[in-house]
């Protein structure tokens, strides 16, 4: 559960509105793999997450209110006041590795070395910095070994200088960033086990290769001009980019690259220390896109406050120009146009004040499976008769704590979106389901927490939609339709209201292929007196070494699918398409007990390599996984045979139980 906030004492109080839209919740911040903490402009520490506490040896509570600077060593306490003061006046981002190098002090007083990134965030009224702090104590321990070792090595004899390097090369493979060294035409000559772990080939695969294995194709210049300045003597430190792993997936790095001489001083190559970052990265991104959806929230809610004085105005002057003008004088007509004018201005700045912040609500407790059937008597003039209307209640109950009225809104707008996606009918589809959350799915899925939710899957069959319009439709005022035809604020509604019943919204859609809003709301049913059944706990199945060939697109989630199946004893074979895991299935024949692939992928689509592995590979077990809901996808003739579908976003439980060796 998210820790209580306390204000810092001395801190200029930040509104409780803000404070909850700018702190988030303390599970995106737990997710965040580095210590994180976020600073006032006065040093008084706001909000904590877990890995501070690991890292420092504090308690939360010993720390919220407290000037940053306790983390930090008597001796270098007053310098930091000063540039903290300084980074305040003149805030920007410094990212990890760009030098920012500091000393820690843990609660028993041991000093440590320490990298820290800065990030101001800017709310309506105050600046907070969010503070990523990592550990180097063990790169600082190498860096030193090895300085330390080229020094003696100037007087060492033969034999001596063969058990130093057997020491170099095992203080660089136990590092957990990735250390290589590649000449000056940029053939990898070493790779260590960081290395390895952080791009997937090992040793035997790469050396005597071009780095631009790893590097994307279409950044064909970035390795020339990193090796110019190399022959130049220059070093590059701490430098972002891309990097390509074996299986697909697009890395973050942080590289820092250095000339390497012979023993006549003369430049042969380079070596290079890389850091993934790429959870950072997405951290940082997801964090931007809450602070810009709140902003545009405060501006929302601000327009929408005077746009409603403005309306308050001219709707009295033309009652009371009403009651100064005859019945049948010409000017009625004009006077009762602009009154139809005022009363839609003031319904679109509902629209926008149920968007900014919490509209009043008259919450009742209600089974939405029962409350489905009511409101398929509005949905059915609105949808027309060429769309057919499904609802699929999955539990038996499905008890939630809303307003019935502002329920409806959410389904209204978007049956009007589905509506208009479905320009030559189709099927709309309202599911319901039920699912408990741990701590584990809602480390990857902030801002949720753990506890028992009731799904709304709201699903049409229609155009659906590119990954660049996905990332925007809950932005106020953005739409797709023609000029006159929306005004880009219903999804923007579905947002508000689906944020002030204390829930979360997901959207799975790929073009021609459909859309699926799931909703999540928190279960009441504990209220009614109800039992709910317990989560069997996702214990580890007997595997006796099961393979699984998981295909999947998306980069993160693949990560992550890779790692719970691991973590439960199958060997795992991730692969980011089709393509690709038809070549890796052909190199290892008979290895594979089960697919697990996404439905919807770029190129091959799950269905069409399930197909081409069926042509060589009878009776191989097929799970395929998807964000869309079982009834959109049951359209398809793919599932059939008992193959297993397992939605997104899915627990531990689910995957395992949907991956587990037959009996």
């Amino acid at each position: 559960m998210a820790r209580r906030v306390r204000q810092a004492g001395n801190a200029p109080p930040l509104s409780s509105e803000n404070l909850a839209n700018f702190l988030l919740s303390q599970t995106l911040l737990d997710a965040i793999p580095d210590a994180t903490l976020l600073v006032d402009e006065n040093g008084a520490i706001r909000q904590i997450n877990a890995q501070v506490e690991s890292l420092f040896g504090y308690r939360h509570d010993d720390l919220i209110g407290q000037k940053v600077e306790i983390l930090l060593p008597e001796r270098h306490r007053a310098r930091h006041v000063s540039d903290r003061t300084n980074y305040t006046h003149a805030p920007k981002i410094r990212a990890m590795g760009s030098g920012l190098e500091l000393h820690g002090i843990r609660s028993d007083g041991t000093e440590f070395p320490v990298e820290i990134s800065l990030s101001p965030i800017h709310t309506g009224d105050a600046t907070l910095v969010l503070a990523a702090i990592r550990d180097i104590t063990d790169r600082k321990r190498i860096e030193e070994d090895l300085r330390r070792m080229h020094k003696e090595l100037e007087t060492r004899s033969t034999q001596q200088l063969g058990e130093y390097r057997a020491r170099l090369a095992a203080i660089i493979d136990s590092s957990e960033d990735a250390i290589l060294s590649k000449d000056l035409d940029g053939t990898i000559m070493s790779w260590n086990r960081g290395a390895e772990r952080i791009y997937g080939y090992s040793s035997n695969e790469v050396l005597g290769k071009n780095i631009s294995l790893i590097v994307p194709k279409d950044r064909p210049h970035e390795v020339p001009k990193i090796l110019a300045r190399i022959r130049r003597g220059e070093r590059i430190e701490h430098y972002e980019s891309i990097r390509v792993a074996k299986d697909g997936r697009s890395l973050d790095v942080s590289i820092s690259i250095s000339p390497l001489p012979d023993a006549t001083g003369q430049i042969v190559g380079a070596s290079v220390i890389a850091r993934d970052i790429t959870q950072q990265k997405k951290a940082q991104e997801h964090l931007r896109q809450t602070q810009k959806m709140e902003a545009v929230g405060r501006l929302a809610g601000g327009l929408a406050h005077d746009f409603n004085n403005i309306l308050g105005i001219i709707s009295a002057c033309t009652d009371l120009l009403r009651d100064r003008v005859d019945d049948k004088a010409p000017a009625i007509e004009l006077i009762g146009n602009i009154r139809k004018v005022v009363d839609r201005g003031a319904g679109l700045t509902r629209q926008l004040l149920a968007f900014s912040r919490t509209p009043a609500a008259q919450p009742q407790i209600l089974d939405l499976n029962d409350h489905l059937k009511d409101i398929t008597k509005l949905l059915r003039p609105l949808m027309g008769e060429d769309v057919e209307i499904v609802i699929v209640p999955r539990p038996n109950s499905a008890v939630i704590e809303v307003d019935p009225g502002q329920l409806d809104q959410i389904i209204v707008n978007l049956a009007v979106n589905a509506r208009d996606a479905m320009t030559h009918g189709g099927r709309f589809i309202l599911e319901t389901n039920s699912l408990q959350l741990d701590e584990a799915f809602t480390r990857q899925h902030p801002p949720m927490i753990p506890g028992k939710y009731v799904i709304l899957a709201v699903s049409d069959n229609g155009a659906g939609m590119e990954q660049s319009i996905l990332t925007r439709i809950f932005e106020p005022f953005f739409t797709t339709k023609e000029i006159g035809k929306g005004t880009g604020l219903g999804l923007a509604t579905v947002y508000g209201l689906v944020k002030h019943m204390g829930g979360h919204v997901w959207v799975y859609s790929e073009p021609g292929r459909g859309t699926t809003f799931k909703i999540y709301l928190p279960c009441v049913d504990h209220k009614l007196g109800i039992e709910s059944p317990a989560e069997p706990a996702a214990e580890p199945f007997q595997t006796s070494g099961a393979t699984v060939l998981l295909v999947e697109d998306d980069d993160i989630m693949r990560d992550l699918t890779r790692q719970l199946l691991e973590e439960h004893g199958f060997r795992v074979i991730a692969m980011s398409d089709g393509k690709s895991a038809l070549e890796s299935l052909n190199a290892h024949e008979n290895a594979i007990d089960v697919v697990l692939t996404d439905v919807v992928m770029r190129g091959m689509s799950g269905p069409e390599l399930v197909a081409e592995l069926s042509r060589k590979h009878r009776g191989l077990r097929v799970v395929y996984m998807s964000g869309y809901t079982g009834e959109l996808i049951g359209e398809r003739d793919f599932l059939r045979d008992g193959i297993t579908l397992l939605e997104k976003p899915f627990t531990r439980a689910a995957l395992l139980k949907a991956i587990a060796p037959a009996n």
